[in-house]
């Protein structure tokens, strides 16, 4: 389940994330009664990425452009989704805008923290120069700290960074999250931080477990899961409109993909999660069938485990379905600190690719080599191919 902007933010002040003053508007008369001073941000209310991009957030200096800009964004589908509620925040100046996160992977049972010093809205530009540490055991403030040295940040940036990375760990933990996000996480003249932007997904059971998550507004906590038929017991995510599917073993890579998949201009429609412990290539097979069964769908996009048990499985999967799997063409080649200004690839339709975010055993890297397919090891490559006119 994924919190909406402003009930992400209650969680951040509640362990002292710094966050702007802001009011919830839900109808356009209600900005007569704004508390927060001009000049103001109003921020559509949704769920899906790419908000500024599709004209859900307007920044507006009095009163009169204000009621109009709140009743434009709470006309405005965004990916399908229409606003509830608009949030009426106070601007920020910033030098510099940075990425956070902080997601599980299931599989190895280890939190993994996400930064980059190019947040905002350009996320292809933020995942090219991505940074991971992986909590392997227990958590202190040196991983923070270093995670903020290996984004490049200097001086007092490096404690300011480091300390919400500590605060972001702890919500984590204490709450049993998915995933949290910040994005971005400015940082104003005067070198002080402030949550621009917030996301955070919440498990099934971590809502069982702490219930006071439920009361985090007087709007219902919708779920953006939905049973599958073929595994009642996991969870898939489904749009009405988009281009790509996902299939995956790990819900919080799945995850990953699907929100930065919606702030570029690839939206994706469908994603299933494969279940590690059950018939891995019966239930590929059935995915894969049910994928190019979508007359809309521009792409598949397999993330494959580097478990070794989980990835052969996987790969015979896909050899016994290879003679219906187009092969995309090959990426053009990028700078690793620059966007590429070639054109991006163009796949053909549903084309299939491997995202790899590992090692490969040998025998698994011969047996995916002999594939039609295109392989990718970072989320960068995998957006730029999937980058669709």
């Amino acid at each position: 389940m994924e919190l909406l902007e402003y009930q992400a933010k209650a969680l951040f002040a509640d362990v002292g994330i710094p966050i702007l003053p802001s009011q919830r508007i839900y109808q356009p008369r209600d900005i007569k009664q704004l508390q927060v001073p001009y000049p103001v941000v109003l921020k559509s209310q949704v769920r899906a990425g790419g908000r500024a991009k599709a004209g859900g957030i307007r920044f507006v200096e009095n009163t009169i452009d204000a009621i109009a800009a709140t009743q434009t964004i709470l006309t405005l589908a965004i990916a399908g989704e229409y606003p509830q509620l608009v949030l009426a925040e106070a601007r920020y100046d910033t030098d510099q805008e940075l990425f956070l996160a902080i997601v599980l992977d299931y599989h190895r049972q280890h939190p993994i923290l996400l930064g980059s010093a190019r947040g905002g809205i350009e996320v292809d530009l933020a995942l090219e120069d991505i940074q991971t540490v992986v909590i392997e055991q227990e958590f202190s403030p040196f991983h923070a700290r270093r995670l903020a040295i290996q984004m490049g940040l200097t001086g007092p940036n490096i404690q300011a960074v480091s300390s919400i990375v500590e605060k972001m760990y702890h919500l984590f933990a204490s709450k049993d999250l998915d995933s949290i996000e910040i994005n971005p996480l400015g940082i104003n003249p005067n070198g002080e931080v402030m949550a621009l932007d917030g996301k955070i997904t919440l498990s099934e059971t971590a809502l069982s477990r702490h219930p006071q998550l439920q009361t985090l507004s007087d709007l219902p906590i919708e779920s953006r899961y939905a049973a599958t038929p073929m595994l009642p017991t996991l969870p898939c995510w489904e749009q009405a409109s988009g281009a790509v599917a996902i299939l995956s073993p790990n819900p919080g890579v799945a995850a990953l993909i699907w929100d930065n998949l919606t702030k570029t201009k690839t939206r994706p429609q469908y994603c299933a999660l494969i279940d590690p412990q059950g018939d891995i290539a019966q239930q590929m097979t059935v995915q894969l069938n049910a994928c190019f069964e979508r007359p809309s769908l521009k792409a598949v996009v397999i993330h494959l485990c580097p478990m070794a048990e989980i990835a052969t499985a996987m790969i015979a999967a896909l050899t016994q379905s290879h003679p219906g799997l187009p092969k995309p063409p090959e990426i053009p080649p990028r700078s690793p600190r620059r966007r590429s200004s070639s054109p991006p690839a163009q796949l053909l339709q549903p084309a299939v690719v491997v995202y790899v975010p590992g090692q490969l055993s040998n025998e698994a890297s011969q047996a995916l080599g002999a594939l039609p397919l295109q392989s990718v090891t970072t989320l960068a490559d995998l957006l730029t191919l999937l980058m669709l006119n």
